[in-house]
């Protein structure tokens, strides 16, 4: 069915589609959809998701009856919904307020169920080709340039990894340092790279450049791909720095699969660990270590008490910093080792990605 104008004007293109070009036709949806395939939905209940976070950045209150475009793909949050890029009965969930959808499979007991919504068609083309958003991704840069890596992983969500990833680029902004923030993995929504441009970064960017709507089931294979592409994008816009947030937390599949990966570590310069409290920071700090990685400091949420600052030092001998003394540069003190990886490891490392 050919969409006409006066359909076009009602549907809501979420956050995670704002790479696509305007749909054309509305088609029959497949009985089982591909990660990234884009459908035309109607809004039927409303539950823990109120809200849609648009293309252009705003969030608009959802109702029953609206029309909004969505994409199909997986979610994994501890603190909200495991859901899969399923239909039943012609109908499926909103997975997050950045626009994925598919069914929930479980969700954590404090928040109330998914907003319900009815699958009305796929979205296609001018030509009636289905859109998927693996189709559309910022290009590939030409020629990577040598930039220097900070990733910021955790223990779960909600344990103050975007508020340190802000943190640590307004610390490094404020060194006169140039910028770039980028969300590696997670489920689509804009507030995270919205947050880092406040804080200050030359450009943001997150897994919904790469054509992925969520990154859970993603191979290490995908995943290092898609950190090349953002990365080389980062340093094309003259970047000197990228600050790199993994989500979730250490007992993630695709967090660990990463952080394991002797390829993505072989690139960063620097980790930061972020945590809840105590024992969660001595824990996680106690993971990498046998993983190889030594963090260059402890923040995040553990980091609001004084006294947790105390037993978090006392435990792992590291630095726990404050979200202050991330603002106020106290990494620079702290980056005494230099950068390990050169120019030509760096582009031998894409290469190798691109090939592999």
């Amino acid at each position: 069915m050919l969409l006409t104008n006066e359909i076009k004007t009602k549907i809501r293109i979420p956050y995670a589609l704002r790479h696509l070009p305007e749909a054309a036709y509305l088609l029959p949806i497949p009985n089982m959809p591909a990660i990234g395939d884009v459908a035309l939905a109607e809004v039927k209940q409303i539950g823990k998701n109120t809200a849609l976070e648009l293309n252009n950045g705003r969030r608009c209150a959802l109702h029953p009856g609206d029309l909004i475009a969505v994409v199909f793909g997986n979610r994994y949050a501890t603190m909200q919904f495991e859901g899969y890029a399923r239909i039943q009965d012609g109908e499926c969930d909103l997975l997050s307020m950045g626009g994925l959808c598919g069914v929930v499979e479980s969700k954590h007991d404090g928040v109330s169920g998914p907003t319900k919504l009815r699958i009305l068609g796929a979205l296609g083309d001018e030509y009636q080709r289905p859109l998927n958003s693996a189709n559309f991704t910022i290009a590939p840069a030409e020629s990577p340039k040598r930039i220097h890596v900070a990733v910021v992983c955790g223990t779960s969500m909600d344990a103050g990894k975007t508020h340190t990833v802000m943190c640590t680029i307004k610390g490094l902004r404020n060194q006169g340092r140039r910028v770039a923030g980028v969300k590696l993995t997670g489920s689509a929504t804009g507030r995270d790279t919205w947050s880092m441009l406040d804080a200050g970064a030359c450009v943001a960017l997150d897994f919904t450049d790469g054509g992925w709507p969520s990154t859970y089931l993603c191979t290490r294979k995908q995943l290092t791909d898609l950190y090349f592409l953002l990365i080389g994008h980062a340093a094309e816009h003259g970047a000197e720095w990228v600050v790199v947030e993994i989500a979730d937390g250490l007992l993630q599949m695709e967090t660990a699969a990463l952080l394991k990966s002797p390829q993505f570590r072989s690139t960063v310069d620097y980790f930061l660990f972020a945590a809840g409290e105590p024992m969660a920071a001595v824990g996680g700090v106690g993971m990498l270590r046998q993983w190889g990685i030594e963090p260059l400091a402890v923040s995040g949420v553990v980091s609001m008490s004084p006294l947790n600052i105390r037993e978090v030092e006392a435990a792992v001998n590291l630095r726990c910093l404050t979200a202050g003394e991330l603002q106020n540069g106290a990494l620079e003190s702290l980056m005494k080792r230099p950068p390990t990886l050169s120019m030509s490891r760096f582009d031998k490392l894409a290469q190798v990605s691109k090939v592999g």
